[in-house]
Parts: structure tokens; sequence; C-alpha cells
């Protein structure tokens, strides 16, 4: 089996694991939390980085910092993991769902700022939404795979319109826009070190911040509110969201390979686009002007998906389905979709993520693409003479 995308442990990761056990430095304090969080920060170029049990808990405290209220409006991709609507309904929020560009899979700006145009208006520095009468606060968008928007219009907007930027960057760790990594634009952006991602802690997140007083709040939550060293006072209601010494300890190991492995992934994606080709019918996301993409997953779009998906597997190639649109999951089918042609359900009914494991050989690459090449030069029909 040819997987889809596993962790490339090949670096220091035993040796600092084994040093956090003859130390017994295995729980949430340790220098390996705070030399991750230093690495972090400098290699994205943040202020600050806090180190979390996971981008979900990244997200989840964000938006508790930002101060996004009960009731409140947040904008988010309704093409994207589920984790970043979810955490919205966390906070009793509600998630406004927004179509995407059928090209580029992020979140469509042109089609967002019609709706803030034209549904919202401005009271007291908030945007209102006319039709609900729900403030509008925050702006959550998501890097897909990657990809970065024209962040010059993404902060302009959000200035115009006095939304919160918080970036979902749990994809596009090495991605960078204009020299800027991704991140660093917001007021917090959030990373995810699953297993499935560049790197990995094998759960585990961070927040990137430039804020130092976003920052302190975001570690002091994390840290169950605890406000004295010594005895159990808790000043408000935290969270157990702290990544531990042992697991910080396999992600200063993974940062020292990122560089290889932004390489090896950039290297995956142009291995396929050579490979596809003159491929009719075939489709790959476009990266906007000015990005640098880390190219974390290779996705195609392909009318006969599902049958592919089923070809590769019947051949030992593990692939997966894009994400099913956030507005058909049971918990979302009631909330808002700015929408005019429903891109998402088109890209996410046709998208196909391919094998691109940092590991994955060339060879292996060789038989993944001669097995799509076949299939759809089988399925596309032969023109009559």
């Amino acid at each position: 089996m040819i997987p889809l995308c596993v962790p490339h442990l090949a670096g220091n990761e035993w040796a600092y694991i084994k040093d956090c056990l003859d130390t017994n430095w295995v729980s949430a304090t340790g220098q390996y939390v705070n030399r991750f969080e230093k690495a972090l920060a400098e290699y994205t170029g943040a202020a600050h980085a806090v180190a979390v049990s996971s981008g979900t808990t990244a997200l989840h405290i964000s938006l508790i910092v930002s101060g996004i209220q009960p009731g409140d409006f947040v904008i988010v991709p309704n093409l994207t993991f589920v984790a970043t609507a979810n955490v919205v309904k966390y906070m009793g929020a509600h998630p406004l769902l927004c179509d995407i560009d059928p090209d580029t899979y992020l979140l469509d700006l042109d089609l967002l700022e019609e709706f803030l145009e034209n549904e919202t208006e401005l009271r007291d520095g908030t945007a209102i939404h006319r039709a609900t009468g729900r403030p509008v606060r925050a702006l959550m968008p998501v890097h897909v795979l990657g990809n970065l928007f024209d962040m010059e219009r993404m902060l302009a907007l959000c200035e115009r319109f006095h939304l919160i930027l918080i970036e979902d960057t749990a994809e596009a760790l090495g991605s960078f826009y204009k020299g800027q990594h991704a991140g660093t634009f917001g007021r917090m952006g959030c990373l995810s070190f699953n297993g499935n991602k560049i790197i990995t802690t094998g759960g585990g997140g961070i927040i990137l911040t430039n804020n130092e007083a976003d920052a302190r709040r975001a570690k002091h939550l994390t840290m169950q509110a605890k406000a004295s060293t010594l005895e159990y006072l808790h000043d408000e209601v935290g969270y157990n969201y702290r990544l531990v010494n042992i697991l910080a300890a396999m992600g200063v190991a993974q940062m020292e390979l990122l560089p290889d492995f932004v390489r090896r992934k950039q290297e995956i994606n142009r291995f396929y686009e050579q490979a596809f080709a003159g491929l009719e019918g075939l489709r790959f996301q476009r990266l906007n002007e000015g990005v640098s993409s880390n190219c974390w997953h290779v996705v195609v779009r392909t009318p006969r998906r599902d049958e592919l998906v089923q070809h590769l597997a019947q051949n030992g190639v593990e692939s997966r389905p894009l994400w099913i649109p956030m507005n058909r999951l049971p918990a979302f089918t009631q909330d808002w979709y700015i929408s005019r042609h429903d891109h998402t359900a088109a890209v996410a009914g046709e998208g196909i993520m391919l094998p691109c494991s940092t590991s994955i050989t060339d060879d292996e690459l060789q038989t993944v693409c001669g097995l799509v090449r076949s299939f759809h030069q089988q399925s596309v029909p032969v023109p009559a003479s």
C-alpha cells in the first residue's frame, strides 16, 4: 500500500523523546515546550508562539482571546476541515459559511465583500447583519492546502468592516505571501501538527501572534488559568490545552527537518503537475500571485472522482475525497451560507487527495501517476472516426 500522507520521522525524534524520559520531564512544562515555541516564532517571524494540544484548541483559544461572544457571526469558508466551524459553535457563536473561489479553493473575497457591502451595516464600529441583527465579529479564513489569499485585500476588508482576523493556518506551515509567513497577518494564526501535517507532534498546535498581551492570556487560559505557582488559585475559567514536553520534543526534531519537508512537498506537486500535463479534465489548485506554497496536499479535480478512488485502492494506493462542504454536514445545515453558484459543492465533489508523504519515493509517485493516467485514458470517450 502506498499511503496517503504519513509522518516522516527521520531526525532527532528518538533522542529528544528519550531525553524527556531520562529526565522525567514529560508533562506540560519543560525545555522542549520552550524550544518548540521559540523555533516556530523564529521560523514564521511571529513575535510570540504559544504551544497547545491541537490545531482545534488553538482556534478555540484564539476566539476566546479575541472576545467572540454567543450569538456573534464568525465568517468561515464552506470548504474546510470541520474543526474550523466546530470551534465557532463551541463559543455559542454562529459560523457564517462563505462559498469559495473554484480555482484557488479559498474563501471567495469578491463574494464576501459583496455580502458585507449589501447585507451588513456598521453600528458603533461593528458590522451588523441586517437580516438577523447579529454582529459579524470575525473572519477566520483557511489557507487551504498551503495556498494564501491576497492578504493586502483581506486586511483592507477586515479594517473596512471592523472584523477580527484569525487565520486558520493548519495546512500552511512553510507557506509565504510576498515573503511573510501565513498566520502572521491577523490578530492570531493557528497551526496544527496532526499526524498528516507537514510536521507532526502526533497531536498539537501553535497560536502565533504579534500581540504580547494576547500571547500571555492564551498561555494562561491553556494552563487552566492558574494564577499562582504554589496554590491552586484559578482566576477565570481555563482549559487543559497545553502541549506536553514529550510531544514538543518531537516537534523540535521535526522543525529541524521542515525546510527539507517543504522542498520535498513542492517537488511532489511538480511531479504530479508534469505527469498529468495535457490530461483533459484533470485540474489542479491555482496559487494566488505572490504565494510560495508548502504544497501540503496534492488535490486534483476529476468528474469521476469516486471511481478513481476505488481504482487506486484496488491497486494498493490510498487516496481520499476532499472534505464534505460544511453546509452539508448535520451540525451546520441550518447555518447561513453565502453563495451564488455553490462552487464548494463542485470542488468538493470532484476533489481527490493523492499520496504526498515527504517520504514517498519517485518510483511510488510513478506508480500513482501511471494508475491515474491509465484510468483517465480509459474513462475518456474515444471520438468516432
